[in-house]
């Protein structure tokens, strides 16, 4: 597994913003669609195209497209819907999965609770959006789901990580014959006794959407 941390002056602005505890939703969820664009950019530098000729009005030549199948963007329930706006700008003909992954808070283990994703994904690059890799547990599941279906490449995109969750990725799927490579904005410190990453941002839900009581 391969841990590539984005550095650049945008994107470090863009979360210094989402870091604060001040910045509320409408700002959190501009900004967080902003700084997925510019993760996603490094992020595709592997996508898989194929050589395609072509006419200009000047000469022929030869270029690149997407290659078949297409690239499958995968939003993990719910937070992860905030980043795929972000995404699709930047890949508006990829196909997008949906899989929501929830975590037992005794056991700390995540089971799926809903998915819409093909099931056979042989051949296929999968770009995982989950904006935090806290524990890694969520989606180091998510990423087995997927591999388990026949996916050949994992690209996970995050706003943050964690030293601990990033850890347990490389554990728990160190079996995989797949290359997997997590994509952020930042490493922080470490996770608090709560689980959450300091010095983190919250809760990226919440901060997108709100908290709904019941």
């Amino acid at each position: 597994m391969r841990t590539e941390v984005v550095h650049h002056p945008l994107v470090a602005h863009k979360l210094t913003t989402l870091r604060e505890a001040s910045t509320d939703s409408p700002t959190f969820r501009r900004l967080a669609d902003e700084l997925v664009t510019l993760l996603a950019y490094e992020a595709t530098r592997e996508v898989r195209v194929t050589d395609v000729d072509i006419e200009t009005p000047v000469a022929a030549t030869t270029g690149v497209r997407l290659a078949t199948p297409k690239p499958l963007v995968v939003p993990i329930l719910r937070a992860g819907l905030g980043m795929l706006d972000g995404m699709m700008r930047l890949l508006p003909t990829a196909e997008v999965g949906f899989l929501g992954m929830i975590r037992n808070e005794e056991t700390l283990e995540a089971s799926t609770y809903a998915e819409r994703l093909p099931e056979d994904l042989s051949g296929r690059q999968c770009y995982v959006l989950d904006p935090m890799l806290a524990t890694g547990g969520t989606l180091a599941a998510a990423i087995r789901f997927l591999t388990d279906r026949g996916a050949d490449h994992i690209t996970a995109i995050c706003l943050l990580v964690a030293p601990e969750g990033c850890e347990r990725l490389e554990r728990e799927l160190a079996d995989l014959d797949v290359p997997v490579t997590v994509v952020t904005a930042a490493m922080d410190e470490r996770l608090n006794e709560l689980g959450y990453i300091v010095p983190g941002l919250g809760d990226a839900g919440d901060r997108l959407y709100g908290v709904a009581h019941g």
